[in-house]
């Protein structure tokens, strides 16, 4: 794990994340200020899952509560995206998205951005760490979980 130092990785103008108006994912986004990756885990049958939801997706147990987790991962499927899905991504292309998978959480799956080369080969299972991007001039301030392939 680790944090992104100098500029951040995503361009101003992008709407800024926040949390669900309900509260469900508070403490998804406190963990990332936090540089810890949360996600939640059935107090009644121990399954973790991702995203949030109000009961177990296993078990529907209401008895849910968010957990830290290894902020490592491995690297499911991915995509190159070379059309911007908002303008202020025009000039920032391309850039890779990958699918990750935490082996330590149930293998749940988690979207994100992939640091490094754009055009980069990419292999299917390789290991990944979670980079935590500061936004400290956000109101109010948050961080977004990036990863980048762990060093070999």
């Amino acid at each position: 794990m680790s944090a992104l130092s100098g500029s951040a990785y995503l361009p101003k103008g992008l709407t800024q994340p926040a949390p669900m108006r309900d509260g469900l994912d508070l403490p998804y986004w406190e963990g990332t200020r936090e540089h810890e990756l949360r996600v939640q885990r059935c107090t009644d049958c121990g399954t973790h899952q991702w995203g949030p939801e109000w009961m177990c997706h296993a078990c529907q147990s209401l008895d849910v509560e968010w957990v830290p987790v290894e902020p490592t991962a491995r690297i499911y499927s991915w995509e190159r995206v070379y059309h911007p899905v908002h303008p202020a991504l025009a000039d920032h292309g391309p850039y890779i998205v990958v699918l990750v998978e935490l082996p330590q959480a149930d293998n749940l799956r988690m979207l994100g951005n992939l640091l490094g080369e754009p055009m980069a080969d990419i292999v299917i299972g390789s290991d990944v760490e979670a980079v935590f991007e500061d936004h400290d001039d956000g109101s109010p301030p948050f961080t977004l979980v990036q990863w980048q392939v762990s060093a070999a």
